[in-house]
């Protein structure tokens, strides 16, 4: 298939033609040609308003339920939602059932992707069974394609399995992913622990939760030398450790999501359980210093965390109400709304593809002739509204809002998908 890409702004840093305005001729998955009034024959032709091209984005962190909880979200349906919200590549989350804490089952996470627009790349437990108690065959995931190691929703807690999963790592130049959340200290938390807690009345989840465990792993990697990437980071304290860490040259790095940058908790004083999530949503104040450690630097990645509820586990007494938000679909507009005025374009893009790529060592190619294509089309000015989503559950407290940034399609090698509404 041959496609013809008019006048598109280029925002990708490791690219020769990084900020010009071009036109990109792809053929059969290839780059063939790029510049200016290029006139080749295509089966496709992409024109649109305030039309940006980019490294296809990457999720470093989202979870499909399947396998053992297809009734949320199954990987077909999961893959389309990526695909709408302009991901070329997911990570996703070991959390199923079976827990991907075999190679089998990472076999079988990369074989349903197989050929899709979206790139599928396991994240491997740390323990066997996520129990927290033994290492998983990690190399053997490792080598089946694994692309990292967590137990995702369930932060490891043991001190000591945490070191070893650390070295272990270290044999193939791996990376440890953790949610900061101490177990015992968030036990029973509902919301963040503050003045909104306070004055409605529900048990909060203190900010030490995140940042003893954030402690804990900062001090283990110091000792072993490994790498450690921090997902779900939603403290001001939390921002300020890891800017510490990584001036002392430690291997860290860390993610945020969309809801975490846009929200503050004000939002739950409607006790809506859309708005129920792990870490927390956290006080003005913490939001702020998400932005500014996204804007440094310090926050290098936007990870969607997208997990889908089916509507009996979000429509019931907030208490009793699963966690999570599905949001993967408008990510990017969700993101980017909230922080446009402070953040340039090509840092929160460079959040959304280079900086995973490094981080997880994708080997996505820059845009350049000869590449193969694997991009994502946007506008950064255009709006987004969402009634309804590709994914098959829809909670998500963003449904019909209008959100500045729309995701105009994707490229992945023969595959194209171009959205036609938002």
């Amino acid at each position: 298939m041959a496609v013809l890409i008019c006048g598109a702004k280029v925002v990708d840093s490791s690219s020769p033609y990084h900020l010009d305005t071009v036109d990109i001729f792809i053929n059969n998955g290839i780059v063939q040609a790029i510049g200016k009034g290029l006139k080749n024959a295509a089966d496709t032709i992409i024109e649109s308003q305030d039309l940006h091209i980019s490294m296809g984005w990457i999720d470093v962190f989202a979870d499909y339920r399947e396998p053992g909880f297809e009734h949320k979200e199954t990987i077909a349906t999961g893959l389309a939602s990526a695909a709408a919200g302009g991901y070329t590549t997911v990570l996703v989350s070991p959390n199923t059932n079976p827990s991907i804490s075999s190679k089998s089952v990472v076999q079988y996470i990369i074989a349903q992707a197989e050929g899709n627009a979206v790139s599928l790349h396991p994240i491997g437990s740390i323990s066997n069974q996520i129990e927290g108690k033994n290492l998983a065959e990690m190399l053997d995931m490792q080598a089946s394609g694994a692309i990292a190691f967590s137990d995702g929703w369930k932060p490891i807690q043991n001190a000591n399995l945490m070191l070893k999963a650390l070295e272990y790592v270290k044999a193939f130049d791996g990376t440890v992913i953790q949610i900061p959340m101490d177990a015992t200290l968030s036990a029973g938390g509902l919301m963040h622990e503050g003045v909104e807690s306070t004055r409605l009345g529900m048990p909060g989840i203190p900010t030490l939760a995140e940042t003893l465990l954030l402690h804990r792993d900062i001090e283990l990697l110091r000792y072993t030398g490994s790498r450690l990437h921090v997902t779900g980071v939603s403290a001001a304290e939390s921002v300020a450790m890891i800017r510490k860490a990584k001036a002392e040259g430690l291997n860290i790095s860390c993610s945020v999501t969309p809801y975490h940058l846009a929200l503050n908790d004000q939002v739950l004083g409607g006790y809506e359980s859309v708005y129920k999530v792990a870490p927390p949503i956290r006080t003005e104040a913490d939001r702020q210093a998400l932005i500014e450690g996204l804007k440094d630097g310090t926050i290098d990645c936007i990870a969607s965390h997208h997990r889908p509820q089916e509507w009996d586990a979000k429509a019931k007494e907030f208490e009793y109400a699963s966690e999570g938000m599905n949001i993967q679909e408008i990510s990017f507009a969700i993101a980017h709304d909230c922080t446009k005025n402070e953040l340039g374009i090509e840092r929160m893009i460079d959040a959304l593809s280079n900086r995973a790529n490094q981080i997880f060592n994708l080997k996505k190619e820059a845009l350049k002739e000869g590449a193969k294509a694997d991009f994502t089309l946007f506008s950064p000015s255009q709006v987004t509204v969402k009634n309804s989503l590709q994914s098959k559950s829809q909670n998500n407290p963003f449904l019909g809002k209008s959100l500045r940034g729309t995701v105009i399609g994707v490229l992945n090698g023969d595959n194209i998908i171009l959205n036609t509404n938002n």
